[in-house]
């Protein structure tokens, strides 16, 4: 059922957005259709002279597949261009005035324009090219049997056909570069999303190197002096305690080498010591400074260094976002503990919350950024088992809140 719905024509112009461009050609083929339906009879009937059966009949060829040429522009226009010859030819039969158009009446010539566009907006160049070549010696040929003989707007037909033909393949081609550069930034931009997660990613598996290396030193150092700082060890405990510092020391090793994949050389500022919770005043000041007003609520606790970090992270992006696109716009930054209702444990919440700026800036003050946004905020909260809430507000501000386990995984 799937492969014969694929395999079906669509209409022209059925993958618009709007409702009434899809439905403009099937609207143009029906006016078309009941206009000169009815014309063609009376036109061939009346000024040529024609048989009203036969003018009938070519009338029904030369109108109603204007219908099919909505869907199938190809296989109508087999059958009008055979009907507009065959009217021609019967038109030798009779006498008609030496003003009227021969071979093909008006009527015909704006039918055939229509369909010649339709086929512009349908089929490729090669096809069109034909179809002009097949219109074009069409109308010469008719031309050495002209009863009046052969002028120059008898190549109405073919020129107009060919402008039709022209004009119609350009609207596609333009169309589908549109459509493949709408689907190449779609592909960019996700892309870009995927670099931007990896590259955060690796940023903070940098960072956390550093908080885990600290513990990997101090467990070395514990276990290399244990045996000094406490008299008496028994030489299995001793010998334990050797084995742990060696363990501790290798680890360490491997840590430092992990390290070296991760660094590139636009790392080299990393190699200090990562920050903190008590950095995070300093990071209020320099807002401050730059102009927007900061109130700072510090907390005292102690957390663990993975939370601390993220937390000055989040902190730091979080006013990074003010001062690009909020200048001058009040803001709240807020550390706190709470103890949520068990099994889950305490947790930090982080809370940054700005106001809508004094006046909107035209463009952003600042085009580079401490990190990647909303996707570094989230994939650090994700990795220490947070929660992260934020977006814009209604007065026009913005909130970012994250909730920080200092015990585990938070389970709630």
């Amino acid at each position: 059922m799937t492969s014969v719905e694929e395999k079906r024509p669509r209409a022209l112009l059925a993958g618009a957005s709007r409702r009434w461009v899809r439905a403009l050609p099937w609207a143009v083929a029906f006016v078309l259709c009941v206009a000169l339906l009815p014309t063609t009879i009376q036109v061939l009937t009346a000024d040529y002279g024609l048989n009203g059966g036969v003018a009938g009949a070519l009338a029904v060829a030369q109108a109603a597949p204007l219908l099919l040429a909505v869907v199938r522009p190809l296989h109508a226009w087999y059958v009008v261009f055979a009907a507009d010859v065959a009217g021609a030819l019967a038109l030798l039969a009779v006498d008609f005035e030496e003003r009227l158009l021969w071979p093909f009446p008006p009527m015909e010539i704006v039918g055939y324009v229509g369909l010649c566009l339709a086929l512009g907006l349908r089929e490729r160049r090669r096809t069109l090219l034909l179809v002009w070549l097949a219109t074009a010696v069409a109308n010469v040929a008719l031309g050495f049997a002209a009863p009046h003989g052969f002028g120059a707007g008898d190549l109405l037909f073919t020129i107009l056909g060919g402008v039709a033909l022209l004009l119609g393949g350009a609207l596609r081609e333009r169309s589908e570069v549109q459509r493949r550069l709408a689907e190449q930034e779609t592909i960019s931009e996700a892309e870009r999303g995927r670099r931007t997660l990896l590259e955060e990613r690796a940023r903070i598996a940098r960072e956390l190197h550093d908080v885990v290396a600290h513990h990997m030193s101090v467990i070395t150092v514990q276990a290399d002096t244990a045996e000094y700082r406490h008299d008496g060890l028994p030489p299995r405990m001793r010998e334990e305690f050797t084995t742990i510092a060696a363990t501790a020391r290798q680890s360490l090793g491997e840590m430092r080498r992990l390290l070296g994949v991760l660094r590139n050389e636009e790392a080299d500022g990393e190699l200090v010591p990562q920050p903190g919770l008590a950095q995070i005043g300093s990071l209020a000041e320099a807002t401050a400074r730059a102009g927007g007003p900061v109130e700072f609520t510090p907390c005292d606790a102690d957390v663990p260094e993975a939370v601390g970090l993220s937390a000055y992270r989040i902190v730091q992006e979080a006013l990074a976002n003010v001062v690009r696109h909020a200048p001058g716009a009040p803001t709240r930054v807020s550390l706190s503990v709470s103890q949520p209702e068990p099994p889950a444990g305490p947790r930090l919440t982080v809370l940054v919350v700005n106001g809508p700026p004094p006046e909107p800036p035209a463009g952003p003050l600042e085009a580079s950024g401490t990190g990647h946004g909303l996707v570094g905020m989230r994939e650090r909260v994700r990795i220490i088992g947070g929660t992260l809430d934020a977006g814009p507000l209604p007065d026009g501000g913005f909130r970012v809140a994250a909730r920080l386990p200092l015990t585990g995984t938070d389970t709630t």
